[in-house]
Formats: C-alpha cells, sequence, structure tokens
C-alpha cells in the first residue's frame, strides 16, 4: 500500500472537515470528486468568474455513482457562491474547518499581461484573504496552489524548488508574492502551510474554451472539431505536463502528512519527464485518429513565440517523493488516453 492510498484510509476512517476554493474550476471540482469519494465534509466556495456549475455537478454524481457501486460512504458537500476577495466570507467558510485547499486564483500568464489588476485582486487580496482566516480560524494547514511560472528566467533544468530566478508575468508576480506571505504568517502567526507548484495540470474538466485556455483541452477540442491547431513558436518549447490525478494525490498528501519536516515547505507537482509542444500534438492528434477516424486532421500552425512565457520547464521531484512520500500514478502518455477519452465521451 502507497503512502497516498494510507493516507485515503485513514480519511475514510477518520473523515475531515474541508475547504476548497475555486470548487467550480478544473482542479477545484477534481478535489472535490475525490474527497466526496472518501467520506469527507467538504464546503466549496467560487465566483463562477472561470469556473462551471456543470463542473461541481459532474463531481458530485460521479462521486456519487462510485460510492453507490462500491457500497461506501459518501461524504457531504455545502457550497457557497462567494468571492475571497471578501474578508467575511473566507471567515466564514473556514470556521470549524480541518484543512483548506486553496485552489481559487485567476489563471494564465497571458491573461496576467492583459490584465494585471484583476489578476492581483484575486491571486494576491483573495490568497491573503484566505490566509488570514485561516489563522483567525485555528486551520489545522491550508495548502494551496503555487505555480512553476515562480522559476521564472532561471536557467537550470530540472527545477529545484530553492532556486527561482525573476518573474517574467504578472501573474508569476503573483504565485511568489503567496510564498512570501505563506511564509511570513508561519514565522509571525505560527500557521502551517503547503505551497504546491504546479506544472502544467491536465485532465478532464479542463476548460477548452476561450483565449486563455491551457494547450491540451484547446488542442483536443480543435482536433475534434476539425479546426487549425496554433503552436506558439518553432514548436521545441516543452513543459512538464502533470496528469490531474497526480496533483490531487499531492493536495491530499500535503494536508495529511504526519511529517513535520515537510510542513511550511513549496513542492514541484509535475512528473519529472518534459514534451515538446510537437511532440504533444503528435501524442494528441494519433490518439484522436484512432478515436475519431471521420475526422479530417490537419497540420499544426507555427505562430510568434508567446510573450511572458519561458522555453523549457521541466521539475525535480525527488523533494516531494521524499518528504511526503509522492509516486505519480500517471505519465504523459497515460494521462493524454484518459484525457482523450474522457473529451470524446
Amino acid at each position: 500500500m502507497t503512502i497516498f492510498e494510507q493516507s485515503l484510509k485513514n480519511l475514510q476512517k477518520n473523515p475531515k472537515k474541508w475547504v476548497i476554493t475555486g470548487v467550480a474550476g478544473f482542479i477545484g471540482s477534481n478535489l472535490l470528486e475525490k474527497l466526496l469519494m472518501t467520506g469527507q465534509t467538504v464546503i466549496g466556495i467560487d465566483n463562477f468568474e472561470t469556473g462551471h456549475q456543470k463542473n461541481i455537478d459532474m463531481a458530485v454524481l460521479e462521486a456519487e455513482s462510485f460510492c453507490k457501486k462500491n457500497n461506501i460512504l459518501f461524504g457531504s458537500f455545502e457550497f457557497l457562491q462567494g468571492d475571497i476577495r471578501d474578508l467575511n466570507t473566507c471567515y466564514e467558510i473556514t470556521s470549524n474547518a480541518d484543512y483548506v485547499l486553496h485552489q481559487a486564483a485567476l489563471g494564465s500568464v497571458p491573461r496576467s499581461i492583459d490584465n494585471p489588476i484583476d489578476t492581483n485582486e484575486v491571486n494576491i487580496t483573495g490568497f491573503l484573504n484566505m490566509l488570514h482566516a485561516s489563522k483567525e480560524n485555528n486551520i489545522k494547514r491550508l495548502i494551496y496552489a503555487a505555480s512553476s511560472s515562480t522559476y521564472g528566467d532561471h536557467p537550470d533544468l530540472p527545477k529545484v524548488e530553492a532556486k527561482i530566478g525573476n518573474p517574467l508575468s504578472p501573474y508569476a508576480v503573483t504565485k511568489y508574492v503567496n510564498e512570501l506571505y505563506a511564509k511570513v504568517y508561519k514565522n509571525v502567526y505560527n500557521i502551517d502551510t503547503i505551497g504546491l507548484r504546479y506544472f502544467n495540470i491536465f485532465g478532464k474538466r479542463q476548460d477548452p474554451n476561450g483565449s486563455y485556455a491551457a494547450v491540451i483541452p484547446k488542442w483536443i477540442k480543435a482536433i475534434m472539431n476539425g479546426e487549425e491547431v496554433f503552436i506558439n513558436g518553432d514548436g521545441t518549447t516543452s513543459r512538464d505536463f502533470c496528469y490531474i490525478d497526480n496533483a490531487i494525490q499531492m493536495n491530499i498528501l500535503a494536508a495529511t502528512t504526519s511529517n513535520i519536516n515537510a510542513l511550511n515547505e513549496i513542492y514541484n507537482v509535475a512528473v519529472g519527464d518534459r514534451t515538446s509542444l510537437t511532440e504533444l500534438y503528435n501524442l494528441i492528434s494519433s490518439d484522436l485518429a484512432e478515436k475519431i477516424s471521420k475526422k479530417v486532421l490537419k497540420e499544426a500552425v507555427y505562430r510568434d513565440f508567446r510573450p511572458g512565457d519561458v522555453k523549457h520547464s521541466l521539475a525535480d521531484i525527488s523533494k516531494a517523493k521524499r518528504l511526503l512520500g509522492y509516486a505519480p500514478s500517471h505519465n504523459i502518455i497515460k494521462g493524454l488516453e484518459k484525457t482523450i477519452d474522457w473529451y470524446v465521451r
């Protein structure tokens, strides 16, 4: 039994009360589904600026179906439509909770370049509100979504948590500020936090629509609809693409770890492998070619490199393995297969 499997087993025996911010989003709704499958009590908040009610509905439905099929206890869920930029709302949702999984944010580097003010308000003010409310309500631990964008222009590969460069976008600035606030709150108020630097998380329920959509769902939708796929740059840009189940594992391991040396740290959430954009397009298109054979698959169109992006990204995940017992369950191939199957269905 893995450390993660043991953590889930312990939670089933001793359920906790969890807060998920951004619960209607891609990562938040997947966390909701997993916690409900494990018999937990969950309080979720979202303002639907980027999240969707259908994500919550699907997460609850799939969790209920899983629990019924396996004859196990289904958790309970309460939803509050609200905004983390309101401090009183943050006080309300953290009352009497055990853990906070803070996923709410305005993501996307291009979005932050287009609108740095809103990005700052949500990602910094909203984060500070949740951190302060968690401190005031004596939350056991706050786990927050950090970002690989924090590495900025640091040239080394793989990326090691202790070495970062200069931020290349407003989004990167906001995520680095979150880490600084978490450290200060530990030193001043003794609240335990763990930051998770996500590396290109992908999977079911990730929104393929809009100008700020992530690359994998966007390309899957385009290929399925017979539309052109655009690759920014020459196609050699590479990323450490990480399937959603790996991110779920890290959130739960971080919240429940009994290793005191693991607390108040930053961890990479990734697989430890990188895939170029051209390789990614070939993987997606070849998989879809088998599933939607009637569609005509077009060649990708290459265009200018996107401002604010880094050329290559690859994570060192040894720290997460050593201190949290992290063991990625899905590589890019396995993750894409499951993701594409879901979108086709």
